[in-house]
């Protein structure tokens, strides 16, 4: 049975409604259509959506509130769009746990990428799986844990702690967290970081890293300049063994 992507779009104009909804056919997605944020909750409910787009400012309930909402009962990816590209607007967002922030006008082609990117990764990271007999799975055997003092990432059990104590992490920031650490030492520049993270090239000046990266340090405290800001290249994550 050929495998069909499902893409709910969350828009009050309908023009925007038909341009993602006319490309995204063009990519083989299946597109539901929601006109306001208690709408698109509604619909999140009933169906397994592979992907949504979602508009922040819409009358009846905004996207940040919907986000949420469905965010509590699903784990489907969600991308923002918004007329504001103010970073406060991004950082919530983020905080939120959406997996994208699109700032319109947008390139269709642009949205496309990042919207196969997004669902790529969730179908990795989110398999959907099926036991059978004959093929057992075999788990394979790479590092789990890292360690910087008293900063501890797990990557089996998604968490992270200083001291003791849980840190919560967006999906997203996590899987960032743990690249970084990953390539200690390693200077990596935000093309980089968004290829290897988000899955996608950017096209002009995108400010998603940044972002990223602000929250993490004000997750980590005490541990916040481990990530260091590498001026016109990007980010490394310094530790040194006493």
């Amino acid at each position: 049975m050929e495998d069909v992507k499902k893409l709910l779009v969350v828009d009050d104009e309908p023009k925007i409604r038909e341009v993602i909804r006319e490309y995204a056919q063009v990519s083989d997605f299946e597109v539901d259509e929601a006109e306001d944020g208690m709408i698109a909750f509604e619909l999140a409910k009933k169906n397994d959506y592979d992907i949504i787009i979602m508009d922040i400012m819409m009358p009846v309930k905004d996207g940040y509130t919907a986000a949420k909402e469905i965010r509590e009962i699903k784990n489907t990816p969600i991308i923002l769009l918004s007329a504001r590209s103010e970073e406060y607007d991004k950082l919530f967002g983020f905080q939120l746990g959406i997996d994208d922030y699109v700032v319109k006008p947008f390139s269709p082609k642009e949205l496309m990428a990042r919207i196969n990117a997004v669902v790529t990764r969730h179908r990795l990271t989110n398999p959907k799986t099926e036991q059978t007999a004959e093929k057992p799975v075999i788990a394979e055997k790479k590092e789990t844990n890292f360690q910087f003092g008293t900063l501890i990432i797990n990557q089996i059990s998604h968490q992270v702690s200083i001291d003791g104590e849980s840190i919560e992490l967006t999906p997203k920031e996590f899987e960032l967290l743990v690249y970084l650490a990953k390539n200690k030492n390693k200077a990596l520049s935000r093309e980089q970081l968004l290829e290897d993270v988000w899955g996608y090239k950017p096209a002009g000046e995108d400010r998603t890293i940044d972002t990223h990266i602000k929250n993490l340090r004000n997750h980590l405290g005490n541990y916040r300049d481990l990530i260091i800001t590498l001026r016109g290249v990007g980010y490394k994550f310094t530790y040194e063994e006493n």
